[in-house]
């Protein structure tokens, strides 16, 4: 925007999956097992409400909840909050009318993530080889419609799960030879046979970090269905996890998954062992992470000996976390240092900004040059660009 005197990076865009995009490329011996969309999506043969209506059509006007999140208007009647819906866009599947909507956005580049694909591994964590075949098929469909590095402008994120470690290095592999720049995972633990889980920070999965670190590629950790419903369910027992489905507890502890991922790579030494590793907090918000800093400064005073170097320190130096509008943004900056905080409108959804740049709105205490750095910079060093 000629008033900035530059163009900024989105660190949090979306687009809306087309109804074939984990059907597209799908092998058929393995179609029954994954997705099946219609009206509803049906995942592994059961009806998924991860989002309510997986056709986008219609879909909510962007921004809609935003005075919602800011907690200026109370929510009552979800179907109220959202308004009118509309038809949808063809910006919100068409990488270049997205493209001319982000030139007239005054946006010069934008991470791209999931709207339906970040809900999808929880469903199916039972079956591996279905989970696999589903997002190699999500991540040729993503190649063909929006590309991983479209025009140096839009940069598509695919979903890797490290379910099968194998299927995770060669597909990092694939998407690298596709010139990838960013992937994206869940903030989880990850899921193995029999039902049961493993921490990311096994070396088992070194591989994948390493190849990961020595290509540049960053690691961005998206919200979604993080499969946390299940603790909650020890207080409060609430079915599947669906998009907009509130109580007062879960919204309360919705920050956890983050929290604990992020304590997991450091205190499983994830980051000392691949020290040129990069990895992003999306759509989590901030909140979480002054407390997490808490308790690392806390557990290195009283136990060094458990971590290579100071764990804070780690955090610093690899995570990159782009905060909700609504947070104390100029507390995160203070806290992991102004370089490391993103920009983020989470466009088109209904949670996020309207207008995407609005966001420097919320920039309370910064000057010029941080703010630089906040909408623009620190996405573009991120990812080398």
């Amino acid at each position: 925007m000629t008033e900035l005197g530059f163009l900024p990076f989105d660190a949090d865009n979306h687009y809306y999956e087309a109804t074939d995009a984990f059907i597209r490329h799908i092998e058929p011996s393995m179609a029954k097992r994954c997705m099946q969309c219609r009206q509803r999506l049906l995942v592994g043969g059961a009806i998924n409400r991860f989002i309510p209506n997986p056709t986008f059509n219609p879909v909510s006007k962007p921004g809609a909840l935003d005075l919602y999140f800011r907690g200026k208007v109370a929510g009552s009647d979800l179907k109220s909050m959202f308004g009118e819906l509309d038809q949808i866009s063809p910006t919100y599947r068409d990488r270049d009318a997205r493209l001319a909507l982000m030139t007239e956005q005054g946006l010069d580049a934008a991470f791209f993530f999931p709207t339906l694909g970040v809900g999808m591994e929880e469903s199916l964590k039972h079956d591996i080889p279905a989970l696999t075949a589903a997002f190699r098929a999500f991540n040729r469909w993503l190649d063909d419609d929006w590309g991983f590095a479209y025009k140096n402008s839009i940069y598509a994120a695919p979903y890797i799960t490290l379910a099968d470690p194998q299927w995770a290095l060669d597909e990092l592999n694939w998407a690298i030879g596709r010139g990838v720049r960013i992937i994206v995972m869940r903030t989880a633990p990850v899921p193995i046979a029999g039902g049961l889980t493993r921490s990311p920070g096994d070396t088992m999965y070194d591989p994948f970090w390493a190849r990961a670190a020595e290509a540049g590629v960053t690691v961005a950790f998206h919200s979604g269905d993080a499969g946390y419903g299940k603790y909650i369910d020890d207080w409060e027992p609430g079915g599947a996890f669906e998009a907009f489905k509130f109580s007062a507890l879960r919204t309360i502890t919705g920050d956890r998954a983050p929290f604990d991922m992020f304590a997991v790579l450091v205190c499983h030494g994830v980051f000392s062992r691949h020290p040129d590793l990069r990895c992003a907090s999306i759509e989590a918000g901030s909140e979480w992470v002054q407390p997490l800093l808490k308790k690392f400064k806390k557990a290195y005073s009283q136990n060094p000996y458990m971590f290579p170097s100071d764990p804070i320190q780690q955090f610093r130096d690899h995570v990159w976390v782009a905060p909700f509008y609504e947070d104390d943004i100029r507390g995160l900056a203070d806290a992991i240092g102004t370089e490391r905080v993103l920009f983020g409108s989470d466009y088109p959804h209904a949670e996020g900004l309207a207008v995407p740049v609005a966001f420097i709105n919320d920039l309370h205490g910064f000057n010029d040059q941080e703010v630089r750095l906040i909408m623009r910079d620190n996405a573009r060093e991120l990812i080398g660009a």
